[in-house]
Order: C-alpha cells, then sequence, then structure tokens
C-alpha cells in the first residue's frame, strides 16, 4: 500500500513538471492572440486543417517539441485553416500548414508545409 501510494505521488509530481515545463498550445482566441503578440511574448499561430496530409504530418512534431523546456516559454495557437478567415487574412497566409512566428510583437519568419523536426524547431526556436 504505501510503496503505491509512493509511485503515485511520484508520478504526480513528474506530471506536474513536465506540464510546467512544456510550451502552451491552445486553440485560437482572437482576444488572447492580440494580447500575447501586444505584450511581445514569444508566439506561433499554426494554421492547420484537419484533412491535411502535411498537417497530420505536423502535428505529432509540435506536440514533440512543445513538450521540451527550451520552448516552455512560447504559446502556439492552433487555428482551424477552414474556419479562422480573418486571420488568414490579416496574416497573408494563404495555405493550411503554415506557422507564423513572433517574437516581440512583431512577425519574424513563417513557415509552408515544413515537417522536418530539426527545421520546425528552429522555427519555433526564432520566437524566443
Amino acid at each position: 500500500m504505501k510503496t503505491s501510494l509512493f509511485s503515485m505521488a511520484v508520478a504526480t509530481l513528474l506530471l506536474a513538471i513536465s506540464a510546467g515545463a512544456a510550451a502552451d498550445e491552445v486553440p485560437f482566441n482572437q482576444g488572447q492572440y492580440a494580447q500575447a503578440v501586444a505584450a511581445g511574448k514569444p508566439v506561433v499561430v499554426y494554421l492547420h486543417a484537419d484533412w491535411c496530409p502535411t498537417c497530420r504530418a505536423q502535428k505529432p512534431v509540435l506536440d514533440r517539441l512543445s513538450k521540451e523546456p527550451r520552448l516552455k516559454d512560447i504559446t502556439i495557437f492552433v487555428a482551424d485553416f477552414d474556419t479562422e478567415t480573418a486571420l488568414e487574412k490579416s496574416l497573408k497566409v494563404t495555405q493550411q500548414s503554415t506557422f507564423v512566428v513572433f517574437r516581440q510583437g512583431h512577425e519574424v519568419t513563417r513557415s509552408t508545409g515544413q515537417t522536418a523536426e530539426p527545421a520546425i524547431r528552429a522555427l519555433l526556436e526564432q520566437a524566443l
């Protein structure tokens, strides 16, 4: 009994530590996005579509990278390409599978169709 309680306590602690060391990956919200960019926080907007094979390849890479401690301060807004048309127009995005990276309130880079983990990591790091 004591061993299982100890194991559960350790597992809970490890989960809390790993959750604190992850980038925020959140559904797109115009107000939160505008506030984060205006505050100069590291922000990445990821425009994806569920039907897109490239997006399906990017998603697990993004999920892995968002857990890296180095990238924990980045807020990743996940926007649905099929419904966020106002965002697409404001960012001048014409294709799904696009990452738009902001640092200190300004766009610093973008990428469309990239699926290689090292390239996506380098892209996210530009937000820092």
